[in-house]
Formats: structure tokens, C-alpha cells, sequence
């Protein structure tokens, strides 16, 4: 059909029209913006991962060495210090992109209000 618009030229077209308006052009699905549900998500499971396999580590130890629950605490107590680490880790990255999106979106409201 010669109606239908090839997706090259488009593509090419895209590009073109970014590079002047000075945009950066990411194609569709590279991308992936997590709700912040997914991200409150990823931070309990990474909390409670840490605790278990320190838990895990912690009582495995314990059953070699014979002492019940002391290092079964001792490494409770530091899975719970990995995860709490990890997730401010998270938090950070979050926060960065946040930055990040909120001084693209100024800069683009900015560059459109001198346009018009």
C-alpha cells in the first residue's frame, strides 16, 4: 500500500524534530518508569530479604558452633542493617531521578515559553 508512512523516514523524522527541540530521543519501551507501589514493594521485600538471610546465615552458624542463639541475633541484626542500607540506596535512586525529571520538565517548560 503506498498510502501507509514508512517507519524509517518516521523514525528519521522524530529524531530530527527532538534534535530541534533540543530533546533526547529514547525510543518507545526503553524506558520503564515504576509506579510507586512497585517501589514500595521492591524496598519491604529488599528489608525482609536481608533480615532472612542473615537469619539464615545467623542459624546455620549457630548449629555448627552449638551456640544457640547468639549469632542467630548477630546476624539478624545485620540483615536488617543490609536491607535498611539497601533501602535508602533505592530511596536515593528514586530521588535522583525525580530530580532529574523535574529539571528536564523546567527546562522544557522554559525553552517553550521563549519559543511562542
Amino acid at each position: 500500500m503506498a498510502n501507509e508512512p514508512d517507519p524509517d523516514r518516521l523514525r528519521a523524522l522524530e529524531a530530527k524534530l527532538a534534535g530541534k527541540k533540543g530533546a533526547k530521543v529514547e525510543p518507545a519501551g526503553t524506558g520503564k518508569d515504576f509506579s510507586q507501589a512497585e517501589v514500595a514493594w521492591r524496598m519491604v521485600l529488599e528489608l525482609t530479604s536481608g533480615i532472612m538471610i542473615g537469619g539464615s546465615i545467623g542459624y546455620g552458624l549457630d548449629y555448627l558452633a552449638g551456640t544457640k542463639p547468639i549469632l542467630l541475633i548477630v546476624f539478624i541484626l545485620f540483615g536488617f542493617a543490609a536491607g535498611i542500607r539497601t533501602v535508602i540506596g533505592t530511596a536515593r535512586d528514586m530521588q535522583e531521578r525525580q530530580m532529574r525529571a523535574a529539571s528536564a520538565q523546567t527546562k522544557a517548560d522554559g525553552s517553550a515559553g521563549t519559543e511562542g
